[in-house]
């Protein structure tokens, strides 16, 4: 295969572009448009500092390297693979992940609240000793928690085994085993009984009708974390449920459930719902304390 017209970053940045705009791909997995998305791609694919585009951008590249890039953005059409599973990485803030197909590209608004250690309703970060996170998958969010408060141990809950698996490829990576455990189980069921000081979950809650519409880069991730039954809110209801009995006196609940405020009012709004603000507005995460889950 020869490329004459392709020599330089520039050059094949120009094609990704057109033929992610002409295919009409999906962009939720990190990126909000084709150009950040080929840039990242071409960045990646040729070892270069992902914020640094501009000093390269008419650097001439050797055949191979634009056989290498050229494989990746036929990919990435082709078969409407999220990035993160070609690239094998995901950034969540200013964290980065071992990611792939065993487990949904992480995206969480509850990532925006870790750093400022959902302030004001945690008012001695110290004091936090124990997190559970379920539905953890890569468990990005379990290692931002073990982060954040660092007199506590998280345990991170997942039902799949495959999950799991790269959850601790990541603990593995941030040096946090004995501090993140995973923990194979359905929601409450295995996970060993003690009071924890908060209780985290981003779990599936995708409802049925939005389920049947999701582009085809969604369509490539673990459809069992994603979907959450007839109105979104069937692992929420058990979560909800299960919660009161898990928490100390002034622990907290924190679920995230996207763009779901209106069923989660309807199954919850009789506690008391605190909606906590993040980029979506003030309705993708809602806050529920020990006292309100105990009426």
């Amino acid at each position: 295969m020869t490329t004459p017209n392709f020599c330089t970053p520039r050059d094949l940045l120009r094609y990704a572009v057109t033929r992610f705009n002409t295919a009409k791909l999906f962009f939720g997995h990190g990126s909000a448009e084709a150009l950040d998305e080929a840039a990242y791609l071409i960045l990646h694919t040729l070892k270069l500092p992902l914020d640094k585009l501009e000093p390269f951008l008419d650097a001439r590249l050797l055949q191979e390297e634009v056989l290498q890039v050229l494989a990746v953005i036929e990919r990435r059409v082709s078969e409407r693979v999220p990035a993160a599973y070609i690239t094998n990485e995901a950034w969540l803030g200013s964290y980065n992940f071992y990611v792939d197909e065993r487990v949904l590209v992480p995206r969480s608004f509850i990532a925006e609240l870790i750093p400022n250690l959902f302030s004001p309703w945690i008012q001695d970060p110290d004091a936090v000793e124990n997190v559970l996170e379920l539905c953890t998958g890569s468990g990005c969010l379990a290692i931002m928690l073990a982060d954040a408060f660092p007199n506590a141990t998280v345990d991170a809950v997942d039902i799949s085994k495959d999950a799991l698996a790269v959850a601790e490829h990541n603990i593995r990576d941030y040096k946090l085993a004995g501090r993140v455990n995973p923990i194979e189980s359905d929601l409450y069921e295995n996970v060993p009984f003690k009071k924890y000081d908060l209780i985290v979950t981003n779990p599936p809650y995708v409802n049925s009708d939005s389920m049947s519409r999701l582009p085809p880069e969604y369509m490539r991730e673990p459809q069992i974390a994603l979907a959450g039954g007839e109105d979104g809110m069937d692992l929420v209801r058990k979560i909800v449920d299960g919660a009161a009995e898990r928490l100390t006196p002034e622990g907290m609940l924190v679920v995230e459930i996207g763009n779901e405020r209106e069923y989660a009012e309807a199954a919850f709004g009789h506690l008391g719902l605190t909606w906590l603000t993040t980029s979506q507005g003030d309705d993708a995460v809602f806050l529920l304390t020990a006292e309100q889950l105990a009426k």
